[in-house]
């Protein structure tokens, strides 16, 4: 059929299939629309996980898929509701025929006016049936757009991770250093005129002086950019006149949807419902009773719930990779010639090579290790500093963290505050932060 695409069969084939593309339309529309309603809940929960891990590539990945499910859904909504204007405006039109502004017995004054405004009702028909075609290309253009700038971001990120994120030295560090920069510096000159020439739908293209530097600079971005992919798209828009015209109006449509959409009414001047868990406000992420049932992830630290009715608190605190950097600040021996954190395949072609004498270090290290925490974290009720010994665990939701048990059989009953404190450097000096304050209540069992 590739072959065939220039025969007369080849082209009827596209024009009846143009016709009757419409019942197609709405059919993908409304499963597309209904399944992609359906995955944000999963992609959210994934975004807010990478977030929460801090892995900056997965919160990559899935950011990129849910703009790209916001925009297939705006879009295709937008196209379900044309569309079905369209259906029932050849609906009327069966039933009434053209408009007859005679009929309508105006002054000439309206009459003519009307008639060179709107024009006959089979050009409305004719006008909705061009936006709903359009709308459907388009939608996946827009995408193939915000995928290009993702891909403008990835590549600086590796460029950054390759030639300044290394651990070079000397002569070698200053080379990949000004390679890096040079790179970059050539990748954000082309990204600025691949959107000059976007924006003005092809101008470093007509001149003959400007097209003879920018071809170099359209040929590399073309790459960067998966331009290669829907370029066919890109200039089958641009070669039509009403195309040209939507593409200007669609994407501040979208720039302004989403705008409108990051805002959300406020109801008080002192109360925040994102605020951090302090003596007079706490946010539901540091109970874990609370965390099962919003599904949601501890920030800094947790305890079992608001009321406390046993005689020992379980505190957790969750790491992260800056957890670990502290504990390298304040003990250089944990730092590891090679630092294996990052991304890690599971297919292993060597196996595990540890020696005996490895292994000893690395447990005798790991020891070390917990006892640095120990050190640097401490936790305080009342103000009143409590004796503590953290383990490495995993909470309710499964993530890797810090846990220990607290002795509060002689504490009163009543509101409490649990501050976790630990050691901060700043400059030359230490102070002890507070790095989050939970209040709870404790009731003991009769």
């Amino acid at each position: 059929m590739s072959k065939d695409y220039k025969s007369s069969v080849f082209k009827d084939l596209l024009d009846k299939l143009q016709q009757e593309s419409w019942q197609l339309e709405l059919l993908i529309s409304g499963f597309a629309i209904f399944g992609l309603f359906s995955s944000l809940g999963t992609i959210q929960l994934n975004l807010e996980t990478a977030n929460y891990d801090s892995r900056i590539y997965e919160i990559l990945i899935w950011f990129s898929i849910k703009i790209c499910c916001w925009i297939l859904i705006i879009s295709l909504l937008i196209h379900v509701t044309l569309r079905g204007l369209w259906i029932g405006a050849l609906g009327l039109r069966y039933v009434s025929g053209d408009i007859d502004y005679d009929e309508l017995k105006y002054s000439p004054k309206f009459t003519n006016f009307l008639s060179n405004k709107i024009g006959s009702f089979d050009k409305y028909i004719a006008s909705l049936e061009n936006y709903c075609s359009i709308l459907f290309a388009i939608s996946f253009l827009l995408i193939f757009y915000f995928l290009a700038v993702i891909m403008f971001l990835v590549t600086i990120m590796v460029i950054v991770f390759i030639f300044l994120d290394n651990d070079a030295e000397g002569v070698w560090e200053t080379i990949l250093s000004i390679t890096g920069i040079v790179i970059i510096l050539f990748l954000f000159l082309g990204m600025f005129l691949t959107f000059i020439d976007f924006i003005t739908q092809g101008f470093l293209k007509r001149k003959k002086w400007t097209s003879k530097f920018y071809f170099p600079l359209y040929r590399v971005f073309s790459i960067v950019s998966l331009s290669f992919l829907y370029r066919p798209l890109v200039y089958n828009f641009l070669d039509n006149k009403f195309g040209r015209r939507l593409s200007f109006v669609l994407l501040p449509v979208f720039v302004a949807i989403f705008i409108f959409s990051s805002y959300s009414y406020r109801t008080s001047n002192y109360l925040n419902i994102d605020r951090s868990s302090s003596e007079n406000y706490a946010n539901p992420n540091n109970y874990e009773d609370l965390l099962e049932k919003n599904k949601d992830f501890v920030k800094i630290a947790s305890i079992p719930s608001k009321v406390i009715t046993d005689p020992y608190l379980k505190v957790f605190v969750i790491f992260n990779e800056h957890v670990e950097n502290r504990l390298f600040d304040y003990n250089e021996n944990l730092k590891p010639l090679i630092d294996i954190r990052g991304l890690e395949s599971e297919i292993s072609l060597t196996g595990n090579n540890w020696t005996r004498a490895e292994r000893r270090k690395r447990d005798s290290l790991r020891l070390v290790y917990y006892k640095t925490f120990n050190k640097v974290y401490s936790v305080y009720v009342d103000n009143v500093k409590y004796p503590s010994d953290f383990i490495a665990t995993t909470n309710v939701n499964k993530k890797l963290g810090f846990e220990t048990y607290l002795n509060i059989k002689n504490l009163t009953e009543g509101k409490h505050l649990l501050k976790i404190a630990r050691l901060r450097k700043r400059k030359k000096d230490t102070t002890n932060f507070i790095a989050v304050t939970i209040p709870f209540w404790h009731f003991k069992n009769n």
